[in-house]
């Protein structure tokens, strides 16, 4: 049987046109024989529309990757901007007036204003400088750039600055001043950088001596407090203590946001309800994989379907509900996520 195609004689479903005349790709929908198709595929794509279409295709690339730089420049200025602010408001309006340190390389700077005539803002670069280099040698350019620039914002904002004192009862001042200092540093941890440079040298120390960043942090904050306890107080220890708590608890929920993420993983030989209730009722995506079961009465595997999802931690009540509803004796594990990309965790429900 001959079909005819444009610029092209009538030819055979089991025949090839010349390629000189048009690409396979161009006639391809008008075959139907699968031989000739599979063949059509392999035909060179002539010179001209190679060029021309993959240089659009860059072009097109191109024009992404900088719509994608430019926002994500935009957003880390906005994050590292807030997080200057809150923290130099916390600094000069609770902790600077009332004589308070912290943990890091922000409290051997609160530390030393407080022995020393020397003003913070230059006792803030003077600590930190080493920090800013061991970032460009552990980190990379960019994140250097950004932690100066971030260091170096806070400084003269601390000088030229200065927000009313809001309180000088002992424990508001712990708690407040940590909260602000500790917004401000996880705003700028969102935004690319930080402003405070022990995490940075926690980094570089796991690294090479096998120990954890927590734990090089911990002893970094253990030698501040202990010598805040030697030369000021044991109260001063205590009270920066608790300004270190608040500060690093308001870091974790800064960066890890207000949403938590739950990962379940569910075994039940009625996968298709779940999968259709998963996908349908909840509005979630969620991933089928094979697997076999290790545990039987009699000794055996059988191959089973694992279903695992990820939804956030005011659906799980939901999703417990509905596995009652369809299996009682499912095997069901949960586990915290960090951070979700992609996929239908963040949309809304299917309408059905």
């Amino acid at each position: 049987m001959l079909r005819r195609h444009r610029k092209a004689r009538p030819v055979a479903c089991g025949k090839i046109a010349d390629p000189s005349h048009h690409t396979g790709a161009s006639i391809l929908p008008c075959v139907k024989n699968s031989t000739s198709r599979s063949l059509l595929r392999q035909l060179p794509v002539p010179a001209s529309v190679q060029v021309a279409g993959g240089s659009s295709y860059r072009k097109a690339r191109r024009l992404h990757a900088f719509r994608v730089g430019l926002r994500r420049t935009v957003k880390d200025t906005i994050f590292m901007s807030l997080g200057v602010a809150s923290a130099a408001f916390g600094l000069e309006a609770f902790l600077l007036p009332n004589a308070f340190i912290d943990g890091g390389a922000t409290g051997i700077a609160l530390l030393f204003a407080t022995l020393s005539p020397l003003p913070f803002p230059l006792l803030l670069l003077v600590v930190n400088a080493p920090f800013m280099y061991l970032a460009y040698r552990t980190l990379g350019r960019e994140f250097a750039l950004k932690t100066t620039a971030a260091i170096g914002g806070l400084a003269p904002v601390t000088a030229s600055v200065h927000f009313p004192v809001v309180t000088h009862d002992k424990l508001l001042v712990a708690a407040f001043g940590g909260f602000f200092l500790g917004a401000g540093i996880g705003l700028s941890v969102r935004g690319g950088s930080v402003i405070d440079g022990t995490e940075v040298l926690a980094l570089s120390v796991s690294r090479r001596l096998g120990i954890t960043m927590g734990d090089v942090i911990m002893l970094i904050n253990i030698g501040i407090f202990g010598v805040a306890a030697w030369l000021l107080s044991v109260e001063t220890a205590l009270y920066a203590m608790i300004t270190y708590l608040a500060a690093s608890k308001t870091v974790d929920f800064v960066v890890e946001g207000i949403e938590e993420y739950t990962g379940i993983t569910i075994i039940t030989p009625h996968y298709e309800e779940v999968r259709a209730m998963i996908s349908n009722v909840m509005g979630r995506g969620l991933t089928v994989y094979s697997g076999k079961r290790g545990f039987s009465k009699n000794g055996h595997s059988f191959d089973t379907e694992i279903i695992y999802c990820v939804i956030t931690r005011l659906e799980i009540s939901k999703l417990l509900t509905e596995m009652e509803k369809i299996d009682p004796n499912a095997f069901v594990v949960m586990s915290s996520v960090k951070d979700t990309r992609g996929g239908m965790i963040k949309k809304r429900p299917l309408k059905h």
